[in-house]
């Protein structure tokens, strides 16, 4: 087992949160001025594990700012002095009392690293400060395993993924260093973060206070056992998920490694989520799964979700056993290089050898419980502008591999979950193609007609469809002018098909086009 933290865990303190977050602003300790302090190719060197090039920018800079960066976003110990002037308020004793650093005459020495963290939502772009523990190049080794992680891939990941929605509660699952949870609390009415960790519930309550953030409960516990019997409009989580053989010598880090055997702790959460929904509900988390027996990862966790809920998974990536083991070894610090390396590739390979795993798959899954309420609106048939009910009452279950590079991944969700719910009523009667979709035509030389119909999608999943003359001739009739069924009885004209053919071929795929957000209702 990796050895604890040496540190003890940050202590919260109001008063001095907030002296400190006094100091931080007042020295515009921001994302965009140490970037401009240093220089953009150091800082992007920072992201990759480098720390020297900062070092050689700001060499001989005894300036505020400098001394702060080198302090809490390097973790480098600095002159007394410089930390004193640097922090006015708060004090180097002040610093120490937080839990951040220690000191003794002449050096202060960090305990923790503290950096700005930009965002990008709904409401607009901000920043926050966030403490974590020191990291694997301020500690120059293997990370300890009571280590609390700062903003990282799986987290900011997590957050372009979270429906923007304005809800009452919330529940921040794993909330590590609280950046979910910091997130979620710009809408919602009230957050509940838990966290087995007292460490990291330390972390994230000293973020909070540091941002001015006071609608954030923080609760330890195991799983769901913190909010027994309560129920939650969004539920969000980054789970310690990661796969890890349960045998003496392999290290569990409390930030990634939940305890459990294989996917099991995925499962556990997929499992009993929706019992904590409220109606209408939603749940959203990162995790993997594996594709063994004969099952595909996919599948197997299609099993886990009852039926009668929704399921949106997007399977980001797979990997072998071999390419999981390596990720997840090299994470905790260790390299092919050190001599503990090979003994922890073959307990992994052993390990999934054991289950007949072939493969991996991670990404993300959005969970929602059917709402109460009314039923979904009337939509449109293509002959006389009023549809019947249509038989979309039925629960998206949509499992689906997407490679390519995506954005605002939340509001595609967002979008694609209220598209289901007003195709429930049939289609709408009048679709606007959306801003961000453009056609390509492929032709063969000498030829006037297509041999390839591409529309593709700019934003959200980014997606790529080929489409046939008849609804490309749709789609680039969809300007809001004209009903659905005065499109298609104009294409049965023009192709000379019988309309109730026509629309029989159509309807199924516009529908698919508005859940996908290439048609959006119009006005």
């Amino acid at each position: 087992m990796t050895a604890v933290s040496e540190t003890p865990a940050p202590v919260p303190e109001a008063l001095g949160s907030a002296a400190l977050a006094a100091d931080l602003d007042a020295a515009d300790f921001r994302s965009e001025p140490l970037r401009r302090l240093w220089g953009e190719e150091a800082d992007d060197a920072l992201a990759r594990g480098m720390r020297e090039p900062i070092l050689r920018a700001v060499a001989g800079d005894s300036g505020v700012l400098a001394t702060l960066g080198r302090l809490l976003v390097l973790g480098i110990p600095q002159p007394r002095a410089a930390v004193a002037e640097a922090l006015p308020r708060l004090g180097v004793d002040g610093l120490v009392a937080l839990g951040l650093s220690t000191a003794d005459a002449e050096i202060v020495t960090p305990a923790a690293l503290l950096r700005p963290q930009s965002f990008v939502d709904a409401e607009g772009v901000g920043e926050w400060w966030i403490a974590s523990d020191l990291d694997e190049v301020a500690l120059d080794g293997a990370l300890p395993a009571d280590h609390v992680l700062g903003v990282g891939g799986a987290s900011r990941t997590l957050a372009e993924t979270i429906v923007p929605i304005e809800v009452d509660r919330a529940l921040d699952l794993g909330t590590g260093c609280g950046i979910q949870a910091l997130l979620v609390a710009r809408r919602a009415r009230t957050v509940i973060a838990t966290d087995i960790s007292s460490r990291a519930l330390a972390y994230a309550e000293l973020n909070a206070r540091l941002n001015g953030v006071s609608n954030i409960e923080f609760r330890q516990g195991s799983m769901f056992e913190p909010v027994a019997g309560e129920a939650f409009d969004l539920i969000v989580s980054n789970p310690p998920f990661v796969i890890t053989p349960r045998v003496d010598g392999v290290p569990a880090y409390e930030y990634r490694d939940g305890g459990l055997v294989g996917d099991a702790l995925v499962e556990q959460f997929v499992r009993t989520a929706p019992a904590f929904l409220t109606s209408g509900g939603i749940a959203q988390l990162l995790g993997n799964w594996e594709s063994r027996g004969g099952v595909a990862g996919l599948a197997r966790l299609d099993a886990w979700v009852p039926g009668d809920l929704d399921l949106w998974v997007i399977e980001r990536e797979q990997l072998t056993p071999l390419g999981y083991a390596e990720l997840w070894i090299r994470d905790g610090g260790t390299t092919p290089r050190d001599p503990g390396f090979t003994p922890l590739l073959t307990a992994w390979l052993d390990d999934f050898a054991a289950r007949g795993v072939t493969s991996v798959g991670f990404g993300y899954v959005l969970i929602r419980r059917p709402s109460t309420g009314s039923g979904a609106p009337t939509g449109s048939g293509p002959s006389t502008g009023s549809g019947t009910q249509a038989a979309g009452c039925t629960p998206v279950r949509r499992k689906e591999r997407v490679s390519q590079p995506v954005s605002n991944v939340g509001a595609a969700l967002a979008t694609g979950l209220a598209a289901h719910d007003l195709l429930a009523g049939g289609v709408p009667a009048t679709l606007v193609t959306a801003a961000d979709v453009t056609e390509a035509r492929h032709l063969l030389p000498g030829n006037d007609d297509p041999s390839v119909i591409e529309l593709h999608q700019g934003g959200g999943f980014a997606r790529t469809l080929n489409v046939d003359p008849a609804l490309a001739a749709f789609v680039g009739a969809c300007d809001g002018e004209l009903t659905v069924g005065q499109i298609v009885a104009a294409l049965a004209d023009l192709f000379e098909v019988p309309l109730a053919d026509l629309w029989t071929e159509l309807e199924p795929r516009i529908r698919a086009l508005v859940f996908d957000g290439f048609l959006v209702p119009g006005e």
